[in-house]
C-alpha cells in the first residue's frame, strides 16, 4: 500500500513552511514516527515524522517552500524492513565505538585519510558535508534529535572549528561570496523587527542595579537550593520574579494594543528569550507571577533544553505578555532590545561588572548591572515605564522584597 504523506499545519495561522532538510536518504526504509525532514516555519523549527514505517519517497526537495496539505512524501507500507536495521542503529548510538575509534593509534591509518563517516548518526547532507571537508563526526555535536547530526550543525562547526596542529597567521578568510537563501524562521524575524520599529512608538529607559546582596543570597544558598529542588539558583528566577511583581504595580507595562483597544492582562506570561542553533527563541512562562523560585528555575531548565533540542511547540512560543532578554550571557554592557510584538515591553539583562559607586557618601566597588526597559511609548508613560524599572531594581537590591510582593516587610507586618 502506498501511503502519501501530506504537510502538516505546525500552528494556527501558518499556510506554509520551508523544508530546512531531509534527515533520511530517498528511498531508505523508515519506522514509525522516525523523524524524516526538518522544517521550518515562521515560528519555529520542527521535525517532521513518518506516518507509517515503509519505504520513503520524498516529492519535496531541501530549501523547497511548501503549502500546508501539499504531499511531501509516499511510504510504501508493504516493503519488509532490511534485516540489520535495527541492529545497525544500534550500533550508530554506542558510544564504546566512537571512543574506540578517537583512541586508536595514529599509524592505523595515514593522517590524511578522509574520515570514515557512514553509519554515524547524521543526515545525508550533513554527512556529505563532513566527508567533503574531512570532518570526523566525533569532532560535531548533534543538535538533531538523539543527538544526530544536521546540516546547520555542520555549518555552524566549519564557521568556527579549525585544526589546532597548524598555526596561522590569519583565519585563511578567501575572496568567494556565498549567496543562501533565509530560512522561513529568519525571513520572519526581520519582518517583525522592522515592523516593530516602523509600527510602536519604542523608547528606551535604563538604570543600573547592585547584585551585592541578591549574589550573597545566591552563594550563601545555591547548593541547599539544588540539593532540595534538582535545580541551579540563577539570576533570571530573581528576576522574573521582581518583574511579576513590577507588572502587578504597573499593569500597563503588561498590556497591548489590538487595533484601537488596549488590552491588559491580570496574568504574567513571561518569554525568555533563548540561545539556540537555530537562532533565538522566545519560550514563554506561563502564569509566572503564581511560581516560587525554584518553580521558576525549573520551566526555564525545562524549556531551554526543549529549545536546544528542537522541540518546543508554537504554544510554548506564542501568547507572552512580557519578555525578559540576557545579552549579559554574552558579555554585553548595555544594549536597546526591540519590543518582541505584540507585546509592549520587553527588559534587557546585561553582564555584572565591578564598578567603583558611591555608597552613604564613600567611593565602594560593587557588582554592578545595567538594566534597559524599551517599551511602546503608545501605551505606556514615561512614568509608567521608569517606575516599573525603580521597582524591579528595588527588589534585586533588596531580595526579601520578593516576599513580600514588593513592600518592605516591615510595613507589611503592621498591615500597610
Amino acid at each position: 500500500m502506498i501511503l502519501e504523506m501530506k504537510m502538516p499545519s505546525p500552528g494556527e495561522s501558518i499556510t506554509e513552511v520551508e523544508i530546512a532538510g531531509l534527515l533520511v536518504d530517498n528511498g531508505a526504509y523508515v519506522e514509525l514516527d522516525e523523524p524524516i525532514a526538518e522544517i521550518d516555519s515562521d515560528k519555529a523549527t520542527l521535525e517532521l515524522n513518518a506516518e507509517q514505517a515503509g519505504v520513503i519517497t520524498f516529492l519535496v526537495e531541501e530549501g523547497q517552500t511548501v503549502n500546508v496539505g501539499d504531499p511531501v512524501a509516499t511510504i510504501d507500507t508493504s516493503a519488509e524492513a532490511p534485516e540489520g536495521k535495527t541492529a545497525a542503529a544500534e550500533e550508530t548510538t554506542e558510544p564504546a565505538a566512537a571512543t574506540a575509534a578517537a583512541a586508536a593509534p595514529a599509524e592505523q591509518a595515514p593522517a590524511t585519510a578522509a574520515p570514515n563517516n557512514e553509519g554515524v548518526k547524521a543526515s545525508p547532507v550533513a554527512r556529505e558535508m563532513m566527508n567533503q571537508n574531512g570532518v570526523a563526526a566525533n569532532k560535531v555535536n548533534g543538535s538533531g534529535a538523539g543527538g544526530k547530526i544536521t546540516k546547520s550543525d555542520v555549518e555552524s562547526y566549519l564557521a568556527g572549528g579549525f585544526d589546532h596542529s597548524v598555526i596561522q597567521t590569519g583565519w585563511g578568510g578567501s575572496r568567494d561570496s556565498e549567496s543562501k537563501k533565509m530560512s522561513s524562521l529568519r525571513r520572519k524575524v526581520a519582518q517583525r523587527l522592522v515592523a516593530v520599529k516602523n509600527e510602536t512608538a519604542m523608547l528606551t529607559t535604563f538604570n543600573e542595579v547592585d547584585m551585592s546582596r541578591v549574589m550573597a543570597v545566591r552563594s550563601k544558598y545555591k547548593n541547599d537550593f539544588r540539593e532540595k529542588y534538582g535545580v541551579g539558583l540563577g539570576f533570571m528566577s530573581f528576576f522574573t520574579k521582581a518583574v511579576t511583581e513590577a507588572l502587578n504595580h504597573f499593569p500597563a507595562v503588561n498590556a497591548m494594543i489590538d487595533g484601537d483597544q488596549m488590552i491588559t492582562h491580570n496574568y504574567a506570561d513571561v518569554g525568555i528569550a533563548v540561545s539556540t542553533p537555530k537562532g533565538l527563541m522566545v519560550p514563554v512562562i506561563r502564569n509566572a507571577e503564581q511560581l516560587a523560585l525554584h518553580e521558576i528555575e525549573a520551566e526555564i531548565k525545562r524549556l531551554a533544553i526543549k529549545a536546544r533540542d528542537g522541540k518546543l511547540s508554537i504554544d510554548e512560543m506564542t501568547g507572552g505578555t512580557f519578555t525578559i532578554t540576557n545579552g549579559g550571557v554574552f558579555g554585553s554592557m548595555l544594549s536597546t532590545p526591540i519590543i518582541n510584538p505584540p507585546q509592549s515591553a520587553i527588559l534587557g539583562m546585561h553582564n555584572i561588572v565591578e564598578r567603583p559607586i558611591a555608597v552613604n557618601g564613600k567611593v565602594e566597588v560593587r557588582p554592578i548591572m545595567y538594566l534597559a526597559l524599551s517599551y511602546d511609548h503608545r501605551i505606556i508613560d514615561g512614568k509608567e515605564s521608569v517606575s516599573f524599572l525603580v521597582k524591579v531594581k528595588e527588589m534585586i537590591e533588596d531580595p526579601i522584597k520578593l516576599m513580600f510582593g514588593g513592600k518592605d516587610p516591615e510595613s507589611v507586618l503592621v498591615g500597610l
